[in-house]
This record gives structure tokens, C-alpha cells and sequence, in this order.
């Protein structure tokens, strides 16, 4: 014998009955009643998926636990062997000093650019003066005859 719950998805007299009710007591009761009615099988779905990258998340965290506590600078447990230790801790100091020196050369490259952008600007601008001087003198030239 399969058991149904009473309140399921869809228009059935149970459900369609407190979404009446839910109307009469508080619109929002008679809302969230009518959206169960509807989609209330793909919350089922959309719950499960939530549970499921919980479930994930939880395990992805017990591995980093069990890596020393994470991937961050610093955050490396020791593996017991001396040597690589010493060389992980020099290649990451390493890498650190090439970051500083890329985020350096962007910082340079980002001035270099705001000095084009100004040139061009006051290039424009300069145009734009000319131009507007040359119209005058047209305009000038023009009443005068």
C-alpha cells in the first residue's frame, strides 16, 4: 500500500482548500499556498540540490582540514620531510616577490594609461577650441558682407 501525503503539489480538493483558507486568514498564506501548488515539485528538486552542495561543501572542508587547514599562505602543515618544506617555503616566497613585482608594472601600466587618456582628452579639447575659433571667424567673415 503506497502512502500519499495530503498536501502535495497540484490542484487537488485538500490543497486547493487551504489555499482558500489561506486567502481568508492572510492573503500571503493563501500565496505561498497557491506557489506550492505550482512549483512546489521543483522546490522538491531545488531543495535537494541545496542539501546536496551542503553535503559537498561539509566534505570539501573536512578534506582542507585534514591538508593542514586550507591552501592559504601560511596555512600549510608540515609534510615531516625538512628538505621539501624548505624548498615549498622558498618557491611561495618566491612567487610572492614576482606578484609584487607584476602589481607593480600594473600600477605603472594604469599611469601610462591615464597619461594617454589626459593627452588625448586635452588633444580633443584643443581641437574642439580651434575649430570653434575658425567658426567664429567664418561667421565674422560672413555678416560682414
Amino acid at each position: 500500500m503506497r502512502s500519499s501525503p495530503v498536501i502535495r503539489p497540484g490542484f487537488h480538493p485538500m490543497s486547493i482548500g487551504l489555499m482558500v483558507l489561506g486567502f481568508v486568514v492572510a492573503w500571503p498564506l493563501g500565496l505561498a499556498m497557491l506557489a506550492y501548488m505550482l512549483w512546489g515539485d521543483r522546490m522538491q528538486a531545488f531543495f535537494e540540490g541545496i542539501r546536496n552542495g551542503y553535503q559537498r561543501s561539509r566534505l570539501a572542508a573536512e578534506m582542507r582540514r585534514g591538508f593542514g587547514g586550507g591552501f592559504g599562505a601560511g596555512t600549510f602543515g608540515t609534510t615531516g620531510n625538512a628538505a621539501f618544506d624548505a624548498h615549498r617555503a622558498a618557491e611561495l616566497e618566491r612567487l610572492e616577490v614576482e606578484r609584487r613585482r607584476l602589481d607593480e608594472e600594473r600600477r605603472e601600466f594604469e599611469a601610462y594609461l591615464a597619461h594617454l587618456r589626459h593627452a588625448r582628452d586635452q588633444e580633443e579639447f584643443d581641437r574642439f577650441k580651434a575649430e570653434r575659433a575658425a567658426r567664429r571667424r567664418r561667421d565674422g567673415d560672413a555678416s560682414r558682407l
